[in-house]
């Protein structure tokens, strides 16, 4: 019974860490479950990517006449560019700029800083630099262009996979700063393997009866090539910080999802 308890006190933790949603009207967790946000990370993305596969897919459904026999789950007829950028808002909304923050601190960090406390330090700082504008610029442009030939099933399966493969950094790296360095306070637990295979597992397996239902498997790669992004970016951070930071978690989650939607469209 505890066992269960401290599994919803954290789920529940990871909803108020990585959204904005104010979850806290409704619950406050102990400080304590905010440590093992990232074990659940992954069932964050149901909501993240659910939001955003359904505000496509009613997009479609009702700004597309043209072709109603398509099912907005699998694909759209023609593109909304004019929509295309609701979806992007909605989705920083959501999570309040999270990631994208993270993803311009670890590319002004890794791109402008020379050696690892020099590059801990540029990721620490509120400014942004250079490296970050020019990152985001082509993280949203590649974003907005790729929409409309994406599947909205493919919004919710990046999201929680994208997440899923992000949250293994804590396992293959210690963190890089000290709890009293961190910027939110707050160092990770590090989890067994196996329990995080599982909840991946779990976190997957709506995702996986929503590609049955429509009936399509999707491509072996568009799980492996995340995969692999994220595992190079481990290695590089590894060499660069000899560990992780909160950032890196959020610069890794982007890549891996962005890669993602590119090996879709490629293959």
């Amino acid at each position: 019974m505890q066992r269960l308890r401290n599994t919803s006190e954290r789920l529940w933790a990871a909803l108020m860490f990585f959204t904005r949603l104010p979850w806290w009207r409704i619950h406050q967790p102990r400080a304590e479950h905010f440590r093992h946000v990232v074990e659940f990370w992954p069932f964050v993305g149901w909501l993240t990517g659910g939001v955003s596969m359904l505000l496509y897919g009613l997009l479609l459904s009702h700004l597309s006449p043209l072709t109603p026999h398509l099912s907005p789950l699998t694909s759209h007829p023609s593109p909304l560019t004019p929509f295309l950028l609701l979806i992007i808002v909605v989705r920083v909304l959501l999570t309040g700029a999270l990631h994208e923050d993270g993803l311009a601190d670890f590319l002004d960090g890794m791109g402008g800083g020379q050696g690892r406390e020099r590059t801990l330090a540029i990721m620490k700082d509120s400014h942004i630099g250079t490296y970050g504008v020019i990152g985001l610029v082509l993280y949203f442009l590649f974003l907005y262009s790729a929409l409309p030939h994406l599947s909205p099933l493919l919004l919710l399966t990046a999201d929680v996979w994208g997440k899923s493969v992000a949250s293994l950094l804590i396992l293959l790296l210690p963190y890089a700063r000290t709890e009293a360095e961190a910027k939110n306070r707050t160092v990770y637990v590090r989890y067994r393997w196996l329990g995080q295979l599982v909840r991946i597992l779990v976190a997957m397996l709506p995702v996986g009866l929503l590609w049955w239902y429509v009936g399509i498997v999707p491509h072996p790669l568009l799980l492996v090539v995340p995969l692999v992004v994220a595992l190079l970016l481990a290695l590089w951070m590894h060499r660069r910080l000899g560990g992780y930071t909160g950032d890196c978690c959020g610069a890794t989650f982007l890549l891996c999802e962005a890669s993602m939607l590119l090996t879709y469209l490629i293959v």
